[in-house]
């Protein structure tokens, strides 16, 4: 492992103080790695990495753009009725239904990698999480494809909302490739690049190596959860379904910093990365949700104050960080505390790790924030 004495004291004073219940920390620029550790975890644990799992799914799209299979503009294929014909909620009637209508405008490609095309979480929107057991829907939780047939919060392309996108985007790579997308990520992504760890589902070798989840108590003690057993949903989830190792993905994030390819293997063309990386909202304000779940996520707002938009793919912070990211770095994070950063500016990738709730736990984000300024502070000092 690549060390560095200053980073490795951030991390460990952040476990040994209960910011994170453990934490795989690594960094990289395209020179090779600049850091790698451990704490309280081994290197190779295995961590559901919840939403990071969006990136991947929006890179499989990216590259059955560049064959044609895909486009960014025009109406997306008409899989099901959610996408071909979708309605929007408009709000509850006085006996409490629902008010549906049809969707002003179809939904796009590049709506859905972007967040815009109308479709929320119910952990994030109040309305959404009244629908849900208005209508008897079952909630996003549930791994079940009918919970994918929620309408839309407002029209395509209108305004910003995290929401199931993701999913319907690996719903679209299944049916442009003809293959599961479990087949598809392992052929097209993670085979090429040696991220042998990466699925969405565990072998029981991996299993043995997977971190249990922590939640957060309201005294700030660390409460460790069961194991959950092996996932049996209807579909692969490619908004947030995969499992992986801070070794895989930072590796994946390689990929992304070198324009499109590791070690001499091509996944995306260097103007598709550069493409990825810009601004795809305009002026919509992006980045900002308010809890409707305490327990499974805190209110995010990870640059108060300061613009955010989106990319095909990750959130952009249109100003320089408070840790020492450039305007214009793709970021994101898991549900589960994972967190990632790509500057290609600098140029610099990093990701964290743990299994912590709820998302956007204060004491986690801090940590992130920590380590991002001790990786950025050891570039300077290299």
């Amino acid at each position: 492992m690549t060390r560095d004495g200053r980073i490795d004291a951030v991390l460990r004073q952040g476990v040994e103080a209960g910011d994170m219940p453990g934490v795989v920390a690594l960094a990289a620029t395209p020179a090779g790695p600049l850091y790698a550790g451990a704490f309280g975890l081994v290197p190779d644990t295995v961590f559901r990495i919840a939403s990071m799992t969006k990136i991947v799914t929006c890179v499989a799209a990216m590259q059955l753009v560049e064959r044609g299979k895909l486009a960014l503009e025009g109406p997306v294929p008409a899989i099901d009725p959610a996408l071909a014909s979708p309605q929007v909620l408009e709000g509850f009637d006085a006996a409490g239904a629902p008010r549906l209508r049809p969707a002003r405008r179809p939904i796009t490609l590049r709506h859905l990698l972007t967040h815009t095309a109308g479709f929320c979480y119910e952990t994030w929107d109040a309305n959404m999480a009244r629908y849900v057991p208005a209508s008897g829907m079952p909630s996003t939780t549930t791994g079940r494809v009918a919970a994918l047939r929620m309408p839309l919060v407002f029209d395509p392309g209108e305004r910003w909302e995290y929401g199931i996108n993701i999913d319907w985007v690996g719903r679209l790579v299944e049916a442009v490739s003809g293959q599961s997308l479990d087949a598809y990520f392992r052929e097209h992504l993670f085979a090429p690049l040696g991220m042998d760890d990466t699925g969405f589902v565990a072998s029981p070798a991996q299993r043995a190596r997977q971190a249990f989840v922590h939640q957060r108590q309201a005294d700030g003690s660390l409460a460790r959860q069961p194991l959950e057993p092996p996932p049996t949903p209807e579909f692969w989830a490619g908004g947030g379904g995969l499992l992986s190792t801070g070794r895989d993905y930072l590796t994946f994030l390689e990929m992304l910093l070198h324009g499109g390819s590791r070690s001499g293997v091509r996944i995306l063309q260097a103007e598709t990365v550069e493409l990825m990386n810009r601004n795809h909202v305009g002026d919509l304000a992006c980045g900002v949700v308010r809890t409707q779940n305490p327990a499974r996520s805190c209110d995010v707002d990870f640059f108060p104050g300061a613009p955010v938009r989106w990319g095909l793919g990750g959130m952009l912070n249109m100003e320089p960080g408070p840790n020492g990211r450039s305007a214009g770095t793709v970021s994101w994070g898991g549900l589960f505390n994972g967190y990632f950063w790509l500057d290609p500016v600098r140029p610099v990738a990093g990701v964290i790790l743990t299994q912590l709730l709820p998302f956007a736990d204060p004491r986690a984000v801090a940590l992130y924030g920590r380590f991002e300024r001790a990786v950025y502070d050891a570039l300077g000092a290299a």
